[in-house]
């Protein structure tokens, strides 16, 4: 977050962290590499600025899965919504009573057993 706001030197940059200079400079390295900031050297001091141009293929990126999540997810609350909607109905139908059966009130004799 601190390049948003400008250059910084790699001790500002490591200010708030508890680590040691090489090990800040493997990740400014791997920033770097990625093309997300770009640094230089002016005698003893390195400064580091960030490259905002190497975000757009990620934000295009982020855009396009933004817009796939969110059909899935109308998608998914229309699916929600209409089971809500035939519960509703479903609980709201009188029930009707229910037909005596046909079977008689005999009772089931087996043969031999009398």
């Amino acid at each position: 977050m601190r390049l948003c706001a400008g250059e910084a030197s790699v001790g500002e940059l490591a200010d708030p962290f508890d680590m040691a200079l090489p090990s800040l400079m493997k990740h400014i390295h791997v920033l770097e590499t990625s093309g997300l900031v770009q640094s230089s050297k002016e005698g003893r001091v390195r400064t580091c600025r960030l490259s905002p141009e190497a975000l757009v293929g990620a934000e295009d990126w982020f855009q396009h899965q933004r817009a796939i999540w969110e059909a899935r997810l109308d998608r998914f609350e229309a699916y929600v919504m209409k089971l809500k909607k035939e519960k509703e109905r479903a609980a709201a139908k009188p029930s009707k009573p229910s037909k005596p059966s046909k079977t008689t009130s005999k009772t089931n004799k087996r043969k031999g057993s009398e």
